[in-house]
This record gives C-alpha cells, structure tokens and sequence, in this order.
C-alpha cells in the first residue's frame, strides 16, 4: 500500500509561509469590519483613530493535510472573550471558511476549553475539521502541554474528546473521538436520487448499498456512485434533492456522495461533500465519521478493515484532504467511531471590531 495508508501520518513541516484573507500578497492581514476595508502591513491607521474598536487576533490552518493551501481552511480565534454571539457569527461570515472557530475557557467539568463554532451562516454544535485545527492551533500556541494525551472541547453536542499524538513538542496528528452512530431509513426512489445528482442511474444501483442519512453527531445524507468520475461529475439539483427528501421524510441535509473504486491513491473512499446550492466542502469531518460507521454496518468495509479507512476528500476543489476513520466494533455493534488527521499552519492576522 501506499504512504497515505501509515496510520497516523507524520506532516511536513512549512515555515515561512503568510497567508491571509484577501489573498494579500505577503504580510499581517487586518480586518476592519467597522469600516468594511481590509489593511495589511504598512497600511496608515490614523484614518480609523477616531473609531473606537477592539481587535482579535486569529490564526489560520489548514486541516486534514500536510501541504499548506490544500485540505480545509479554518480561522481560530484564541481569545475571544467580550465578542457577541451576533459579531462571531458576522467575523466568521467575513471569513467566509466553512467554519471558524472561537475558544473559551472550559464551561463544564471534564472538559478543558469551551468551543464555539460558526459557518457564514449559523453556529453549528459540533463540526469534525474545525475540531480537529483548533487542537492543532492550541498546541501551536503552547496552550495545550506538548506530549498530553488528548483534550477535550466542551461543543454544543456535549464533551468532545480529542486524542493527540506528538513528535517531541509537536502535534503530529490528532483523533476525534465522535458520537455511535444513528441510521435513518434508506431512501428508496434510487433513479430520482441519480437524476437530482446528475449521474446515470446504473451508477448509483450498481454499488448494492442505499442512500441514507446517518449521524455520529451532525447528520448527512450518503449516496454510494460505482465510479470516481461519477463523484466528479455530480452536481446537486437543489429543488429536485429538496422534493425527493420531502417526500421519503427525511429531513434536508447536506449530500455526501462517494465510490469505494479503488485508485493508485491507496484511497479507500474517494468522496464529496456537496450542500444545497454551490458550496462544496473540501474536508468534512463530521461526515466522514457517518461514513466509516454506513461502510461497516453494510458490509462494504469488515470489521478488520474498519481500523484504516482513507477517504480523499477536495480533489474536485483543488484542496485534496486525507480523512483518517477508525470504527471499532464489540460483535455486531459499532461502539467507537475515530476520525483523524494532520493540519499544518497557513498564516495570521487581526480583525478589527466596533
């Protein structure tokens, strides 16, 4: 087998690299979302004097890779204290990442920091690749001890643990443990499902196994393709997916599509993560959980293949990922689900609030 199938897998390092929102060419990226404008590195402030702010400092990671500007994005904010929920939600629309991620100190007992965690859109209660950069952002800073076990983030699902695996003082890799796994009911109509997605309906049947919704703590819809250019060339027909759920009950979710065709990758899971509307998700966490669980449960993956699955996740985007999923089974029961991976760090900077 190939490099990728080393569970875990060490990351190469990156220096010197500085990224940022905008795309700015090289230096310290600000945000002013009091004034709108974006100023970096030599830019004069005396014009915003007379404004009284606040300024937040965030990193920024890329996750579930070892190659800078691959994987998926995610924004940390480190010390957030005195932010609205409502200014969280609008840094992170400013964003524009799948997530963005703010730590608090722990709430509850048992848990060692608070996360919140926002799309552009709303706050989500748990989400797999901001879980999994925030832990990496930490250890960066120094604020989770080098060589600890795990740590584990209070979210809105409930305590979620992460074991951590170090080099020396450094994270290397980082495995989050998710909720068992829930089933719903297949979704029967297979051809209306095929032409939602715009691929041939033989390539959906062929694979023997159905489309259904499962959850190891956010839920999404999986549907099977027998082929990699099938996943490629799926594309969502929003109102037609949004009527074919309504009429099976099942409630709108976004749609992993994925085929077990095996490639010089090494890849178990070549997959896709493709919500209602345009935007497309280069690594999903929290569904690659949902997947590992779906693969053992059908018999598509066996209980002794179920401790190294790979999924590669982004091609299609150009942020190739690599999603380490571990399921452990007790007999016929899955009772652990593990998702892993590296992230590496992709730059900083301050954003600017009234």
């Amino acid at each position: 087998m190939g490099r990728h199938l080393d569970f875990p897998r060490s990351n190469r390092h990156f220096r010197g690299y500085s990224t940022h929102i905008q795309h700015v060419a090289a230096g310290f990226c600000v945000l002013y979302l009091v004034t709108g404008l974006v100023g970096c590195s030599g830019t004069p402030q005396a014009q915003f004097n007379d404004v009284r702010t606040r300024s937040y400092r965030y990193d920024q990671w890329d996750v579930f890779t070892d190659e800078v500007l691959t994987g998926n994005q995610l924004a940390v904010f480190m010390d957030p204290v005195g932010l609205t929920g409502n200014l969280m939600q609008k840094i992170a629309r400013e964003m524009a990442f799948s997530e963005t991620t703010f730590v608090f100190p722990a709430e509850t007992e048992g848990t060692d920091f608070r996360l919140r965690i926002f799309g552009p859109n709303r706050e989500m209660p748990f989400a797999g690749h901001p879980t999994i950069g925030t832990a990496f952002a930490l250890a960066h800073q120094g604020r989770i001890s080098p060589g600890a076990r795990q740590v584990v983030f209070g979210e809105g699902i409930g305590p979620v643990i992460v074991d951590l695996e170090w080099d020396g003082e450094r994270l290397m890799f980082a495995w989050m443990h998710q909720l068992s796994p829930t089933f719903g009911k297949p979704i029967e109509d297979l051809d209306s499902v095929a032409e939602a997605l715009g691929v041939e309906p033989f390539e959906l049947r062929s694979t023997k196994l159905p489309v259904q919704e499962v959850s190891c703590g956010s839920p999404f819809i999986l549907v099977p393709l027998a082929s990699r250019s099938a996943v490629d060339k799926a594309v969502v027909n929003s109102v037609a997916m949004a009527s074919i759920l309504e009429k099976a009950g099942v409630p709108r979710r976004s749609i992993f599509i994925f085929s077990l065709e095996p490639a010089q990758d090494d890849a178990t899971v070549y997959s896709r993560m493709v919500g209602f509307g345009d935007r497309e998700d280069p690594a999903t966490g929290s569904a690659s959980g949902p997947l590992g669980a779906y693969l053992v449960h059908h018999g598509a993956v066996s209980a002794q293949e179920a401790d190294e699955i790979l999924s590669r996740q982004g091609v299609q985007m150009g942020r190739p990922s690599w999603i380490y999923i571990r399921i452990g089974t007790q007999g016929e029961a899955i009772d652990d689900v593990l998702v892993g991976g590296g992230s590496v760090f992709a730059g900083q900077g301050t954003v600017i609030v009234p």
